[in-house]
């Protein structure tokens, strides 16, 4: 039987209706620990330096799919290599829901998708997220499962950025997923990253290096990782990436545009 292939239309209209029709949901309960996010294509751009490097029909001649769950500490990096790979791949980025407060700069539906917990209690009650989970004791994120699903039948490549917490059990889950984890080249370094962002006062700073270094020791020490990149420059590092993910995709994309 022929498998029904999803366009990138069709699969921001399933990111749409996903989270229509939620804000009369009961009053947040004990929610079970986990964490996670959102799939939302990237829009058409005219501008050559933007195309993606291959095609959804090509990805789809030769692929199955491939679930990208990429990991590392704040300040490493991940954020402009997802947007990287997204370009090259065509791929669809997994954007958190969460219930925190949206922070200084942040824009909803790009950065995270907030809601309040209401909505995000009637999502866990329709068994909606691949997983999800309450971070530091306080805010909920989720990634939704239903357009992660869609992207991977469609041939896509689908990325979700999330803390090992998440990956565990997205992996528990999707045991075909491919797990990356981006290392700074020391924690000397990376403590260097987070206070050059100017984002915030000293003692938080040492509070996130240490939840890093905490972080780092556990994916070092669990089976949910396939491959550990050190990030010491961001395009060898993005182009290491991209050749893995191409490998696993069977697809050739050159690491620049010519």
């Amino acid at each position: 039987m022929q498998k029904e292939e999803a366009t990138s239309d069709e699969l921001l209209t399933a990111n749409t209706e996903f989270f229509s029709g939620i804000d009369g949901a009961p009053q947040c309960g004990n929610l079970p620990t986990m964490r996670a996010g959102i799939f939302r294509p990237r829009a058409g751009d005219s501008n050559p330096q933007h195309r993606p490097l291959y095609t959804p029909m090509m990805a789809r001649e030769v692929s199955k799919g491939l679930l990208l769950v990429l990991s590392g500490p704040s300040g490493v990096g991940k954020t402009s290599i997802v947007h990287e790979l997204i370009r090259r791949f065509d791929g669809v980025f997994s954007v958190s829901a969460t219930t925190r407060q949206a922070g200084p700069g942040e824009i909803d539906g790009r950065d995270y998708c907030f809601i309040s917990e209401p909505a995000f209690q009637k999502l866990v009650d329709d068994e909606s997220f691949l997983e999800y989970a309450q971070v530091f004791g306080r805010s909920w994120y989720g990634s939704p499962r239903k357009p992660i699903e869609q992207a991977l039948a469609a041939g896509r490549l689908a990325i979700l950025d999330i803390d090992v917490q998440g990956a565990e059990l997205v992996h528990a889950r999707c045991p075909d997923m491919y797990g990356v984890f981006v290392l700074p080249p020391s924690e000397d370094a990376l403590l260097h990253r987070l206070r050059q962002r100017g984002r915030e006062d000293e003692p938080t700073i040492q509070h996130r290096f240490a939840e890093s270094t905490r972080e780092i020791a556990r994916a070092r020490a669990s089976e949910t990782y396939d491959d550990f990149v050190v990030n010491d420059d961001l395009a060898s590092a993005t182009d290491a990436i991209g050749r893995l993910v191409a490998r696993r995709m069977g697809v050739v994309v050159p690491s620049a545009v010519e």
